[in-house]
Parts: structure tokens; sequence; C-alpha cells
């Protein structure tokens, strides 16, 4: 059997959620040879300022491409929310392997929730969505931005420097934080998740069919569902890391259903359409037809037009 080889963003949740991949494609094949080839990316590069400032798309997954087009890898291991939805000709995302929990974590310090913290309260996020979300629900509080691994982020609150932080719920639980950390977690109807957000997307060349062939051991139809119907639509609203953008799939009594949220940065407005269909392309794009028709595009076209 031919070496494999795996290419991985260096930073220790991209490291962990690569190894814990690799060990349930291993449980199907005990004999494969893997070696994971560590790559610094443009985003992994650039710590010192808000990525959605840098121009968002791809930051974390170019240079890995770059690799897999140069055959120094064979396949790519990449958290699926940073994936632009567009793919490069001659690559695909041949596998998504069963979705952790796509939940946003609130943490505070001394447990207070969301909704009873003092007004004025600092809560941090690096994430232009979850900003937007925060300040909708409470225009009372100040969201300051904030980067750094999982660890560097609670240190940052525990030490007062915020009074709450929000967290994918998926990094958590990867990297093994125990609930206790978590203050709440917000429900994914009401505070819409990132694109795809606790997915992995394994992408190799389109034209490497042995492996196309393996990965299929570890692949979740359900979840490559769900995660198509939000990609659809972040294709077609042309959502980027300057947009807060969400979207949310799931099946209800066997239906597929999408609910998409569009808003500025500041909170002031929130588009939010849910639909279904059972095709998740299309399923996307009614989504996306209902945005534009209730005029949640122009949010993301002024948004582009200043940048």
């Amino acid at each position: 059997m031919r070496k494999f080889i795996v290419g991985s963003r260096r930073s220790g949740l991209a490291m962990t959620q690569s190894r814990q991949f690799i060990d349930s494609l291993k449980s199907h094949y005990p004999d494969m040879d893997i070696e994971i080839k560590e790559i610094v990316t443009k985003g992994d590069r650039i710590v010192d300022v808000q990525l959605s400032k840098v121009g968002g798309k791809g930051l974390f997954v170019k240079e890995i491409e770059q690799a897999l087009a140069d055959k120094e890898i064979d396949m790519a291991i990449h958290s699926l929310k940073d994936v632009p939805s567009s793919m490069p000709e001659g690559f695909t995302i041949a596998c998504v392997p069963e979705r952790e929990d796509m939940r946003d974590a609130f943490l505070s310090n001394n447990k207070v929730h969301f909704k009873d913290l003092p007004a004025g309260s600092v809560v941090g996020t690096s994430s232009l969505r979850r900003g937007a979300q925060l300040l909708a629900m409470r225009d009372d509080i100040e969201v300051k931005w904030v980067r750094g691994n999982i660890d560097t982020r609670i240190k940052k609150m525990e030490s007062g420097e915020y009074d709450a932080i929000v967290l994918a719920a998926a990094g958590l639980k990867r990297m093994g934080w125990s609930d206790n950390i978590v203050t709440e977690y917000f429900d994914p109807e009401s505070f819409i998740p990132a694109i795809a957000q606790g997915a992995l997307g394994i992408e190799c060349r389109s034209d490497d069919k042995e492996l196309i062939e393996m990965l299929q051991k570890v692949h979740s139809d359900v979840d490559a569902t769900c995660t198509s119907a939000e990609r659809a639509f972040l294709k077609r609203m042309d959502g980027s890391c300057q947009v807060p953008i969400g979207g949310y799939a799931a099946y209800e009594d066997g239906e597929l259903y999408l609910t998409g949220l569009i808003m500025p940065e500041d909170g002031s407005e929130q588009y939010i359409v849910k639909k279904s269909h059972q095709d998740p392309d299309t399923l996307g794009n009614l989504v996306a037809d209902e945005m534009e028709r209730i005029g949640a595009k122009d949010i993301i076209d002024r948004i582009n037009e200043s940048l």
C-alpha cells in the first residue's frame, strides 16, 4: 500500500483534529502508512490583525492547496468553515466525516449567563457573525476582537481583559475541554453558526480515485448534504470573512431544512430565512433567492463595495 502524506495547519487544534481523523481512517485501514506534513498558512502568520481586515477567503487553505497541486501531499484536512465555497479545478472535498457540535459556546467569568451580564460588559470574539448576533441580542455590551488559540483566549478572559468570550463548541470538544468550562451553548436555531461550523472537509486531487474510495469509509452522507446546502448558500451570497453570514442545515422529520443569516456588522438589522428542499444545492439557492428578494444582499454589496 502506498504511503499517504496529509497536509495540516500547524495550530494545536488543526493537528489534534488531523490526528483524530487519521485514527478513524486507520481503524478501517490498520496498515495504512500516513504521515502529517505541517503547513503554515497566511492566516496562521497574521496574528495581530482581525482576519476580516485581511481579506478572509482562503487564508487558511491556499498554501495547503498549493502543496496538494505540487503533489507534496495527498490530502488536506481542513476545518470546512475555512474552505472557500468555490473549489479550484482539479480538487474535490472527497470526504466530510461525522460533524462535531456546530453550536457556539459562551464562556464567562463567574458563569454569568449572557442575558445576565452587566451593561457595558466586554465580550470577546474573532467573528463578525458572532459579534453582530451578540449586539442584536444586547446593544448595551461591548464586543471586542480577540485572537489566539483556545487556551490564550480563555486566559485573557480569566485575567479580566474580557468578561466573556464566544468560541466554537467543536474546537473545545476536540481539544478535550469539559462542558464545565462552558457557561451556556447558544441554540443554533436562534444564534446561527458559521457555514459548516464543526465539520471537517478532506480535500484531495479529483483524479486520486484510490484515496477517494478509501475516504468513503469515514464519510457522512448526512453531514456532507447539510454542509453542501450551507456552502451553496454562501457561494450564492458571495459571503466572505468581511460579511456577518451564517447558515445551519439539519434534517427535521426526514426533511432537509436550511436557516440562513445575513447581518450588518453592528447588528442593527437581521435577516433570517428558513427553507426546505431535498436537494442541498437547490436549497442553498432557495434561501439565497429569498435573501435577495427581501434586500439582505444589499448588505453584502455595501460591505464589498467599501473594501
